[in-house]
């Protein structure tokens, strides 16, 4: 059984949205845990470059279990979703401002970038499992002091609005609480 609810045979498209530590990642960790199936891709955009960021990717992977089949991809998550589209059950990608910083890394250009909004968003709606995205919400601090911290929150912003906008459903998450903004507005479980 799919998450079909109001879409008919099209599941879900969850995207995950809060600050750091807000519970997002638990969230939708245990949303797809509760869809039925053995196989659950996880899109990891992380690319560890020192210990802790290694610990924490290690963690990560501790925590999600034996379930869970992890895939890096730090730059094309819309190829990965698409290859592992017909034999999943689940896919869950975390985190796409990490996925972000990837791309701006990589000296790709607003269009590029823009771009692989598209071509990610439409992997997603073709995709016959739910799907889960998880990203941080980062306008709601300060306006950054330099250019580049401003352009990534400014991508960051149209990344997320693009993204809940392709979404079915839109949870924020806030000190490890979980309201559904899309549709309706309303403090769910996983």
């Amino acid at each position: 059984m799919k998450e079909t609810d109001i879409l008919g045979d099209r599941p879900f498209i969850t995207l995950v949205v809060g600050g750091c530590r807000s519970g997002k990642s638990r969230f939708a960790l245990n949303a797809a845990n509760a869809v039925p199936g053995r196989r659950k891709i996880f899109l990891a955009t992380s690319v560890p470059k020192d210990l802790e960021m290694t610990n924490r990717v290690q963690a990560h992977q501790a925590e999600r279990g034996k379930d869970w089949i992890t895939v890096e991809e730090p730059v094309n998550i819309h190829e990965s979703i698409s290859a592992h589209a017909d034999t999943a059950d689940v896919i869950l990608v975390d985190c796409l401002t990490l996925w972000l910083s990837n791309m701006m890394a990589a000296h790709m250009d607003d269009k590029e970038i823009e771009n692989r909004f598209e071509k990610t968003a439409q992997a997603c709606c073709s995709t016959p499992c739910p799907v889960f995205l998880v990203s941080n919400e980062v306008g709601s601090g300060i306006v950054p002091e330099n250019s580049l911290a401003r352009k990534f929150r400014d991508l960051a912003g149209h990344m997320n609005q693009f993204m809940a906008d392709t979404a079915d459903r839109v949870v924020l998450a806030v000190a490890g609480q979980a309201l559904q903004i899309k549709p309706g507005g309303k403090r769910i479980s996983p």
